[in-house]
């Protein structure tokens, strides 16, 4: 999905009144990202229901309610707001979620909560803290989003190699891997090598384009990009 305006903070300032595109971006951006903050409930002890609930009661007031009117603009990356929104919507609003039937909310976004358990189970158990928990889901989710993007230029007819060619995106290939892939493609090793070179080249160039749409100001792309992988050291 494109929008003409990809930044967060110019989607928030348009208003649902006066960008006709802006709910739509925003509902976009809600429904990459909505993971993060349901593992991060569940880190937090939450159970499995409650996350739930508090994850929709909260996209309901995002969506539905004007909440979006308190940002500013220290609040600069996407991922911030979301936490510290939640983080107060979980503090104030607890009470009277809990006051409503469960489903009741006006907006209801189709996420997919059953997948999610399974997903945020599977995952290893370890130290992270609760914030620590969703940079990783951030992190994985925009990481997520390149590759979507990645798979999709490739086209029909391109899925095989682009499932091939990706595994050297983290630097991991070894010589005999090229040649595996190689032969596997009817390629040279040394058209596999420029292959993969340029797709990691293309890889950077829509990593930074898909950081920049969660951010107010550009210039921060590059101290996001190396939180972004910093996430997965913890």
């Amino acid at each position: 999905m494109s929008f003409e305006t990809t930044q967060w903070t110019l989607v928030v300032a348009a208003g649902d009144s006066q960008h006709p595109d802006s709910r739509a971006a925003l509902a976009d951006l809600c429904q990459s990202y909505w993971y993060p903050l349901y593992a991060y409930l569940r880190r937090r002890g939450y159970s499995q229901e409650d996350a739930e609930d508090l994850v929709q009661g909260f996209f309901t007031q995002l969506l539905d309610k004007g909440y979006l009117k308190a940002a500013d603009k220290e609040r600069g990356r996407f991922r911030s707001f979301l936490l510290t929104a939640l983080k107060n919507y979980a503090a104030n609003e607890w009470d009277r979620k809990k006051a409503q039937k469960r489903g009741g909310a006006t907006t209801t976004l189709s996420l997919d909560f059953e997948t999610a358990e399974g997903r945020y189970h599977i995952e290893p158990a370890d130290e992270r803290t609760p914030e620590q928990e969703f940079d990783r889901g951030w992190a994985t989710a925009q990481l997520e989003q390149v590759l979507d993007r990645l798979r999709t230029d490739a086209g029909q007819g391109g899925e095989e190699r682009f499932e091939l060619l990706q595994g050297f995106l983290t630097g991991e290939g070894e010589e005999i891997r090229y040649q595996d892939v190689a032969e596997r493609l009817g390629m040279t090793e040394g058209a596999v090598k420029v292959a993969v070179h340029r797709l990691r080249q293309r890889f950077g160039t829509v990593l930074r384009e898909e950081v920049s749409r969660t951010l107010s100001d550009p210039t921060d792309v590059d101290d996001e990009i190396r939180h972004l992988f910093a996430a997965f050291e913890t």
